[in-house]
C-alpha cells in the first residue's frame, strides 16, 4: 500500500471537532513507540502518514500556540549550564 492510499484511510482530519483531534493525537502517540518496536513496515509507514496528517492540523489549527522556553535551542541550552 502506497502513502496516497493511506491517507484515504480514516476520517480527515480537518473534520475533526477540536476534541477528537487531540484525541486522536493522544492515542497516536501513546501507541507511537510499540508501532515502531513491533509493528509492520506496512503499519510504520501508515502510522506515519496518520500522525503526520494530525499533527498538520493541529499546527494549522493553533499557529500561534505557545511554545515553552525550555523546548527550544537556547532554552535547552540554558538548562545545560
Amino acid at each position: 500500500m502506497n502513502e496516497s492510499e493511506h491517507r484515504h484511510r480514516g476520517v480527515d482530519p480537518a473534520d475533526l471537532s477540536e476534541q477528537d483531534l487531540l484525541r486522536e493525537l493522544e492515542t497516536i502517540h501513546r501507541s507511537r513507540h510499540d508501532t515502531l518496536l513491533y509493528g509492520s513496515a506496512a503499519a510504520l509507514e501508515a502510522h506515519n502518514v496518520r500522525m503526520a496528517d494530525l499533527e498538520a492540523e493541529y499546527l494549522r489549527r493553533h499557529p500561534d500556540r505557545e511554545v515553552a522556553a525550555g523546548r527550544t535551542r537556547s532554552g535547552a541550552r540554558d538548562r545545560s549550564q
